[in-house]
C-alpha cells in the first residue's frame, strides 16, 4: 500500500511536458514547465482575491446597515471591512512587488511585457 501512495507523480497530475509521453494520458503535456502552470495561477489568484474582497466588503456594509444600533454586530461589520481593506493592501503589495521583481530582473513572471 505504501508504494502506491508514493507512486503520486505531481507533473502527471498538472500535466506538464516531460520530454515525452505523459505516464497519465498518453499524449504531450499541457504545460511546458510548473513556472508556465504558476503563470497561469497567479493571475487567477488576484482575480479570486479581488472576488472575496467585493463579498467581504459587501458583507461587512450590510452588517453595519443591518445592525439595528447593536454595537457588537457594528464592530463586527467594521472588523469585516477593516480586514478586506488589509487584505486588498497585501495583495495589491504583492503585485506590485512582483513588477519590480520582474523590471530588475527582467524575468517575465506574470507572462507580461516588459
Amino acid at each position: 500500500m505504501s508504494a502506491l501512495l508514493f507512486a503520486f507523480n505531481i507533473g502527471d497530475q498538472l500535466f506538464l511536458d516531460q520530454g515525452g509521453v505523459n505516464a497519465v494520458g498518453g499524449a504531450q503535456g499541457k504545460y511546458a514547465t510548473i513556472s508556465s502552470f504558476l503563470n497561469l495561477l497567479v493571475p487567477l489568484a488576484f482575480i479570486i482575491a479581488g472576488i472575496i474582497l467585493l463579498f467581504l466588503l459587501i458583507g461587512g456594509g450590510f452588517a453595519i446597515i443591518s445592525s439595528g444600533g447593536n454595537a457588537k454586530s457594528v464592530e463586527q461589520g467594521k472588523g469585516q471591512i477593516t480586514g478586506a481593506v488589509i487584505g486588498f493592501l497585501v495583495i495589491f503589495a504583492a503585485f506590485w512587488i512582483i513588477q519590480i521583481i520582474q523590471r530588475i530582473t527582467g524575468v517575465p513572471i506574470l507572462n507580461s511585457t516588459l
